[in-house]
């Protein structure tokens, strides 16, 4: 029997994937990555915001219409939006044959046995598993879907961080750290399986160690890692603000093996918006954690996020973060539409901010944030850069991978031409020649 995966929403939701996928393949099934041939497709759903939410019953739909046009046997609805939405997909989506919520994900092959084996004798009954997902067993041995050189690595999972736009912590549950040991032994694995760079992720990686050691145990387990293997690059990504201790800073800073790259989530500026949102620490949290990143680390690039329109987000509010943005002129930023989400909250808030302010204050801030790639990438021009090759694009004749400071799927890419074919996983160092927006292009200094 044939299996297909279709996995959606962030690299932490990639990970449950891969654990699937891992017990898939080891309980005998064959996994295909042609959906038309499937016996079974099983959906692993975001649920974040409503784009996400669309996004994962879209895909449904579209997977649904195999069962009445091809050898598609049945339906399993994983993850986010599984565990939001328990009571209403099956009623509302015929087709699908099974929901796991997030605490299922090891119940994956009972799952597809339910609906495939038990159907053959003729039984037309429904799969569902909901387990508490604050007992799963976290981690475990998993297939990469990621190229070879790279590989993400969840620490945590889960949020006690409650913003008051966020249901994560409602369909995750509270933040739960995996032991220092167990990280270790897996990035060990990963070391072994020739990965280049590893990103370290859970909703929050500057609270880990919390729950289990009883204090901040970030840059400890940094230590570990980078002791235990030989990974030369290791990235990481969705940290907070008011939880970036001074011995974080000093790893980050000293450890040659940890990129000079820092993914902030600062959501805003303004005192006020920051209060409503109910995140932790003012506009001076914010500025102060940025300035001393910035002065401690003097190359580290900072990626962060805004979210804007959020209910009762004043000009005066805006104007504060536009002047913020032009101001720091982050390396690299991405722009939200608050999404007002059942459960939250700030869904129930008054003064909620008409959908096209919404989209016009984020064209505003992106369009600062295009001029202050540009100018950027323009100082670039001229310098020898590190970068980890990812491919080579026939059509345009050309190679592409990233340097230190682009993360994986979400940053930007450096095209160079070489004299010679470069293997995927490789580092170069590459001469930048031109800038665009958001991509440079530059030639690889080969020594023949």
């Amino acid at each position: 029997m044939k299996v297909g995966f279709v996995s959606l929403g962030c690299p932490k939701n990639q990970l449950d994937t891969e654990v699937m996928l891992h017990e898939v393949a080891s309980a005998g099934y064959e996994i295909t990555p042609d959906e038309t041939e499937a016996d079974v497709v099983i959906i692993n759903t975001c649920g974040f915001i409503e784009s996400a939410k669309k996004e994962s019953i879209d895909n449904i739909l579209d997977i649904a219409w195999l069962k009445k046009h091809r050898s598609l046997k049945a339906i399993v609805v994983t993850g986010c939006l599984a565990e939001r939405y328990r009571e209403s997909i099956l009623d509302e989506m015929p087709e699908v044959d099974a929901v796991l919520g997030v605490g299922s994900i090891h119940n994956i092959v009972e799952a597809i046995e339910a609906v495939t084996i038990k159907k053959k004798k003729g039984s037309k009954r429904k799969y569902t598993s909901f387990e508490d997902k604050e007992t799963v067993r976290l981690g475990g041995d998993r297939i990469l879907t990621t190229p070879d050189y790279m590989a993400y690595i969840k620490i945590a999972e889960g949020c006690d961080n409650r913003c008051a736009y966020c249901a994560i912590p409602s369909i995750r549950g509270r933040f739960r750290s995996r032991t220092v040991e167990d990280i270790v032994a897996e990035a060990k694995q990963l070391d072994a399986l020739g990965v280049k760079e590893l990103c370290v992720v859970a909703q929050d990686i500057t609270r880990y160690g919390l729950d289990l050691y009883g204090e901040y145990k970030l840059a400890h387990l940094l230590r570990r890692i980078t002791e235990n293997t030989s990974i030369p690059w290791i990235r990481l990504l969705y940290c907070y603000p008011d939880k970036i201790t001074d011995e974080l800073v000093a790893e980050i800073r000293d450890n040659p093996r940890i990129v000079k790259y820092i993914d902030i989530p600062l959501q805003h500026v303004s005192d006020r918006m920051l209060k409503a949102m109910n995140r932790h620490g003012d506009g001076n949290t914010v500025r102060d954690a940025v300035a001393r990143l910035r002065r401690e680390i003097p190359d580290i690039i900072i990626r962060t996020t805004f979210i804007v329109g959020f209910p009762d987000e004043s000009e005066e509010d805006f104007e504060e973060l536009c002047e913020f943005v032009k101001e720091t002129e982050f390396d690299r930023l991405g722009v939200f539409t608050y999404s007002a989400e059942e459960g939250t909250v700030a869904a129930e808030l008054p003064n909620q901010i008409d959908e096209q302010v919404k989209q016009d204050r984020m064209d505003m801030l992106m369009s600062e944030q295009m001029d202050i790639n540009l100018k950027k990438n323009e100082a670039m021009i001229g310098k020898t850069v590190k970068v980890l090759c990812e491919d080579y694009d026939a059509v345009g004749e050309i190679h592409f991978g990233r340097s230190y400071a682009d993360a994986p799927e979400i940053d930007g890419k450096i095209y160079f031409r070489a004299s010679k074919r470069i293997a995927p996983g490789s580092f170069v160092n590459v001469k930048i020649r031109e800038a665009l927006d958001y991509d440079l292009v530059g030639r690889a200094i080969i020594e023949e």
